[in-house]
């Protein structure tokens, strides 16, 4: 057995020897410069471009092995302007050479200097990096290849079993982006890449910085230990990323299997910066511009990212922008799809502090003054919504806010479920606490054809419907508490669309309010006054009620009423008509009664009985209040059965005269006083 030893041995040294010395004599006898042509005509065959070594090629042998070259072009595809892909100022790398005859890869130096990299993209989408075209022989499977039976990789023997490089270094290098089709271009300048302490069983020190369209950005931490097959098993991540002097982002964790079967467990936490910093940063000409101006000056995140090919789930998530925080989790997996989940709560946010500032409404005479014609409401052209995507999700969320402000209107106790797939989806519930009351809503979404098509259904109970609709239109229509149960369907996706559909029905009932803007009342004591004949009154006017019912139903977009009541200590109105959403139309007819007078309401006389009927038209923006004469005319002026009975045994009867006389002055007297 020891002599076996002792002559593999002395043939081990023998071959070395060999080795050594005939690398020492070809470096001694042999010029490498005179092989550049056959290298350049090499490297440009097998990629099809064109390569230049530009300076003297430099080897060194013993102990270590080195090239040292010096400006290098690889040249783009043929049909670009740009005629370089990549250029290199200086290479140089020195290998020990005996460790290598067991596997160990020692390395004393790897540089590359300016390095400069052209990126183009041409108007036809082409790119000059695609390397496409070339195809080599298959290889034997070795480390690192795809099982293409079960789509997974596989690992063989690692060609190496230690590495250790003493210096890695990138530097001042450069990349070009060009996109001719876009127009666009960006560099990134001052790339510098550092590893420290490169090796397999050691972590591995990253510094990484580049100046990207005049903004900084840096990467510094460790990586690794590697193990003695790169890319299987644990590999440890400690990196901290800067970017553009505002953001720091902290990753640490692990990746697991990266060439094999990629899993990865990840903390983040992007510490608070200014989104409107970083735009301004970015070169955006406004950044955001916000009702608010202390808006978006802070945002931070916290989360732990854990997923696989298949599948990613967030937890311990916290973001905060501004005064609001949102802490949530969730998850995505059957990406094809995809099916999501979350639940995500948030304690107070104020909506309206994000949106464009008011702007200023153009008054008349600042209008585009167009020729005189007809003009009719038009809607833009827009394409066709794609839903497919929505029939193959699938998504299953919960949502909660504490406190939420939106178009000036306060809500509270906000909660949303979402669940759907195939197709069809829900909203159940969504309830929430609005101006001293409630509302329960559900809502259906189905996608399952082209058009869209919705049921919805909201219950409200005891709201302060003064408030609300002040806050949400910025206008006083009707207070009083509102309690409301209404159902409704709709198809399609654009609002002229919707009107159209609209169908449904519900029942609103406030009580203990009134109606303001107008006063029914009045339009009764001042005929003259109330319908533009008069002066107004100086105060606004209004119309107090103990309850209001407003029962309707929508059919195709055009809703009607046919017994709309309003109760008052002294006043009655029943109201029946349509008002036309497509349009934007109403058409309606209010008959008030008194019950016995309206001393207290400002006037000092009694009409008992009297009904002066009102006609309510135009358009949603701009109503029209007027009397309903001829309909008060046919209940008053005598027709002629009512004639025929004022004549008795051929004579008038003149106290029937008279009677009818003063039902008939009572009609005017508005008009006369």
């Amino acid at each position: 057995m020891s002599k076996i030893l002792k002559w593999l041995l002395i043939t081990a040294g023998t071959f070395a020897g060999v080795i050594i010395l005939a690398v020492l004599i070809v470096h001694r006898f042999v010029d490498v410069n005179n092989y550049k042509p056959q290298i350049e005509q090499q490297v440009t065959k097998a990629t099809g471009r064109s390569f230049v070594l530009g300076g003297e090629i430099d080897l060194s042998i013993f102990p270590w092995v080195g090239v040292s070259l010096s400006d290098l072009t690889l040249g783009s595809p043929e049909g670009f302007d740009q005629r370089n892909f990549i250029t290199v100022k200086e290479f140089e790398v020195r290998v020990k050479v005996l460790p290598l005859l067991s596997k160990n890869v020692q390395v004393k130096k790897f540089v590359v200097d300016s390095p400069e990299i052209f990126l183009v993209k041409d108007k036809t989408g082409a790119t000059n990096w695609d390397m496409g075209g070339t195809q080599a022989s298959t290889p034997p499977k070795q480390w690192g290849d795809t099982n293409a039976s079960a789509g997974e990789q596989t690992i063989g023997e690692f060609p190496i079993k230690a590495l250790l490089v003493d210096e890695f270094t990138i530097h001042k290098g450069l990349v070009h982006y060009s996109d001719l089709g876009l127009k666009v271009k960006k560099e990134v300048s001052d790339i510098t890449l550092t590893l420290g302490n490169l090796s397999l069983k050691d972590r591995v020190s990253v510094a990484f910085s580049a100046v990207a369209d005049g903004q900084p950005i840096a990467l510094e931490g460790f990586v690794g230990p590697v193990g003695p097959k790169p890319g299987t098993g644990k590999i440890p991540l400690d990196l901290t990323l800067k970017a553009l002097n505002e953001i720091t982002m902290k990753l640490t964790g692990e990746v697991i299997d990266p060439v094999t079967t990629p899993e990865f467990n990840l903390d983040i936490a992007l510490a608070s910066f200014s989104p409107k910093k970083i735009l301004t940063a970015l070169g955006v000409a406004q950044p955001m511009a916000t009702a608010d101006p202390r808006a978006m000056e802070s945002l931070s995140l916290n989360l732990t990212l854990k997923g696989t090919q298949k599948k990613v789930a967030i937890s311990n998530g916290t973001l905060v922008l501004d005064d609001s925080t949102m802490t949530f989790t969730a998850r995505a997996e059957d990406f094809s799809k995809p099916d999501i989940g979350f639940d995500m709560a948030i304690d107070s946010i104020d909506i309206d502090r994000y949106l464009p500032p008011n702007q200023e409404p153009v008054k008349p005479s600042e209008k585009t003054q167009l020729p005189s014609q007809p003009t009719q409401p038009t809607e833009k052209a827009s394409s066709k919504t794609d839903y497919a995507p929505l029939r193959t999700l699938a998504i299953d969320g919960t949502l909660k806010i504490a406190s939420l402000v939106a178009k000036r209107t306060k809500l509270q106790d906000i909660e949303v479920k979402v669940t759907g797939r195939n197709g069809r989806f829900s909203l159940d519930p969504l309830s929430l606490d609005l101006y001293g009351g409630t509302l329960v809503s559900k809502a259906d979404l189905n996608v399952t054809t082209d058009t869209p098509r919705i049921n919805f259904a909201v219950d409200a109970e005891k709201i302060a419907s003064g408030p609300l609709l002040a806050d949400l239109l910025q206008k006083k229509i009707v207070q009083g508490q509102l309690d409301s149960s209404v159902r409704l369907a709709f198809a399609g996706d654009t609002p002229a669309g919707i009107k159209k559909s609209l169908n449904g029905g519900g029942n609103l009932t406030f009580t203990d309010g009134a109606i303001i803007g107008i006063d029914i009342p009045g339009m009764v004591r001042n005929v003259k006054a109330s319908f533009g004949v008069g002066e107004r009154p100086a105060t606004p006017p209004s119309t107090d009620f103990a309850e209001l019912k407003v029962p309707f139903t929508i059919t195709d977009g055009l809703v009607n009423t046919t017994n709309t009541t309003l109760y008052s200590p002294l006043l009655r109105i029943m109201a029946k008509g349509t008002a036309d959403l497509v349009a934007e139309s109403i058409d309606m007819r209010v008959e008030p009664k008194f019950v016995s007078t309206l001393k207290g309401q400002g006037d000092t006389e009694e009409r008992s009985g009297l009904m002066v009927p009102i006609l309510v038209t135009g358009t949603f923006d701009q109503p029209k209040f007027r009397p309903d004469l001829t309909s008060m005319a046919k209940e008053i002026i005598p027709d002629r059965e009512a004639l025929e009975s004022m004549i008795k045994d051929g004579k008038i009867d003149k106290d029937a005269v008279k009677k009818k006389g003063e039902e008939i002055k009572e009609l005017f007297k508005g008009f006369t006083r």
